[in-house]
């Protein structure tokens, strides 16, 4: 028995070798039919790319043609069409309620009385500045330059006098004396 044993495990020995070769072999050549497959398929599917790339471009190129034919005719239409006036739009801009001449005249004496209570001898009122302090951003120049000169009284004089004949300018800056606010005193105007 122990010889059949030897030759049996011989014999099985050989088998394995064999059967190891078996399984590599069919391991490379399951291997090599994937390449073969993937080398087919790399070629399917790059034509396949290039196809649906070429479907794309043709599908721009004819909407772009619909879409020049569509613009074609409105230009002729346009072109058979006279020119028609464009009506100039303004912007509407928002209602602000403006300050008025009597609402000037009423800071510019608070700062004259505030002055006069401090003992100061003089104030200079700026048109450009008034505007600014009351009403920024507001176009109400000849308003505050109206009010500037209500509130001068006899003694008060320009420091920047406008040339032009209403004395409308954002330089328009007087000089108004605070230590005599009193009633009596004459407007400038009066004098």
């Amino acid at each position: 028995m122990p010889a059949k044993k030897k030759e049996a495990t011989a014999a099985v020995e050989e088998k394995k070798p064999a059967a190891k070769k078996a399984v590599k072999k069919a391991v490379k050549t399951e291997a090599v039919e994937e390449k073969k497959e993937t080398v087919k398929k790399a070629p399917a599917k790059k034509a396949a790319e290039k196809k649906t790339a070429e479907k794309k471009t043709a599908e721009k190129k004819t909407a772009e043609k619909k879409t020049a034919e569509k613009k074609a005719p409105a230009k002729k239409a346009a072109a058979k069409k006279p020119a028609a006036k464009k009506a100039s739009v303004k912007k509407a801009e928002p209602e602000v309620a403006k300050k008025t001449v009597k609402d000037y005249e009423d800071v510019i004496n608070w700062k004259k009385g505030e002055a006069h209570g401090m003992d100061w001898l003089y104030i200079e009122i700026n048109a450009g500045d008034l505007l600014t302090e009351v009403e920024a951003g507001v176009d109400n120049l000849a308003t505050a330059c109206q009010a500037i000169l209500n509130c001068m009284l006899e003694g008060d004089h320009y420091i920047t006098e406008p040339a032009e004949e209403n004395k409308v300018s954002a330089a328009l800056t007087v000089r108004y004396y605070c230590d005599n606010l009193s009633e009596d005193r004459r407007k400038y105007f009066e004098i």
